[in-house]
């Protein structure tokens, strides 16, 4: 019997749409070559769904990616929706909400170093020999989902101490998010090199010290053999640029993880490598670390390639296709190998007629994997 998979499908904003065509071109001839059924069912979410419904998360995307066995999201955001109103729709909290919605607590987001991009990184090659790494981010804690407000006539907010306005956002863990989140590191250090980087600012943060405190009694009662490191995130910023090869996983929480995994993918040469998986007590979704890229929607020229490693991960961890997801991993290397580039990872020496487009690239990589 053909196993069928349901995936609920989040083209989003921007360069989103034209991504998530070449994941469901990749998917097909998984399907074709491995003897599975993938079911799309498509929903709003940012951008799209703000100008359709008023609301960057509608309930029925929210029912949608629940029913679904896995989740596939492009990219949200834009301009058009940029707004320092605080009472304004943003596309942001749409992939904030469905976040919490789905419960996915631990963001997953592998570093490695393509043989055939070394060139395209910013660091010089044996700045970035042995690079791999894996990111794992606390997802629904900290800043982002903290208590905030912006409060109107404070005294002394202003200039001279004058009326004025204020804001603030507070960071908050709890020691239960902290012991989930950390035992999902110390597992993959335990498949991967044993070590494990902590992040945190323990000098100044009190919610970096219990961090580092809930941290460390996880690894010592469960994980010993797990070497642990405590690195301040300033310090970890600089590391990954002096010696990344130093970083197996990375333990960070909410906020400093979305700025090191950012800085993390140029080690890769470009934000369109990285892919990422969100993984929880619900449906896991999954999705590449670039954003919605509007300056370049509608011209085909959008990287697919960390779309469709993110479909490698889903395949990965929902769907327990090990062997498709080696075949598709294998299929993007050997269309790098060939010289095959899009313009962001193109270099001085990529020849021109090797500079291709985005459909064009979704189609070296599906005859790959059906050759």
């Amino acid at each position: 019997m053909t196993p069928t998979y349901r995936i609920c499908l989040l083209p989003g904003d921007g360069i989103g749409p034209e991504i998530t065509v070449e994941a469901v071109k990749a998917l097909e001839a998984i399907g074709r070559r491995f003897g599975a059924r993938f079911e799309f069912r498509e929903a709003l979410l940012g951008g799209a769904a703000i100008d359709a419904t008023g609301t960057a998360l509608p309930d029925e995307t929210l029912a949608a990616a629940r029913a679904a066995d896995a989740v596939l999201l492009a990219a949200i955001g834009g301009p058009k929706w940029d707004s320092t109103d605080p009472d304004a729709p943003r596309p942001e909290q749409g992939l904030l909400g469905i976040r919490k919605g789905l419960g996915l607590y631990a963001n997953l987001r592998p570093v490695r170093i393509f043989d055939a991009l070394v060139g395209a990184s910013t660091l010089k090659p044996e700045a970035l020999a042995g690079v791999d790494m894996l990111i794992v981010r606390e997802l629904t804690g900290g800043l982002y989902f903290g208590p905030r407000a912006r409060e109107r006539d404070v005294e002394g907010a202003g200039a001279g101490g004058v009326r004025g306005m204020r804001a603030y956002d507070t960071c908050v863990y709890t020691e239960f998010e902290v012991e989930r989140i950390a035992r999902k590191a110390f597992e993959a250090a335990r498949a991967r090199r044993g070590r494990v980087h902590s992040v945190d600012k323990a000098n100044v943060l009190e919610s970096s010290r219990l961090w580092r405190e809930v941290v460390h009694r996880v690894h010592d009662a469960e994980y010993p053999d797990v070497e642990l490191i405590d690195q301040l995130v300033d310090n970890t910023a600089m590391q990954l640029v002096r010696y990344p090869a130093q970083f197996d996983v990375v333990l960070t929480e909410n906020m400093f993880g979305d700025i090191l995994s950012d800085e993390a993918s140029m080690l890769t040469g470009s934000l369109g490598m990285l892919a990422s998986a969100s993984l929880g007590d619900g449906t896991a979704l999954y999705e590449p670390s670039h954003g919605s890229a509007p300056d370049i929607a509608g011209q085909g020229v959008a990287n697919p390639l960390a779309m469709l490693l993110s479909v490698e991960l889903m395949l990965r961890y929902s769907f327990a296709m090990h062997e498709a997801a080696d075949a598709l991993a294998g299929a993007i290397e050997a269309v790098l190998a060939d010289g095959w580039r899009t313009r962001d990872i193109a270099g001085p020496d990529t020849l021109p007629q090797r500079t291709v487009g985005t459909s064009a690239m979704g189609d070296l990589v599906v005859e790959r994997l059906e050759g």
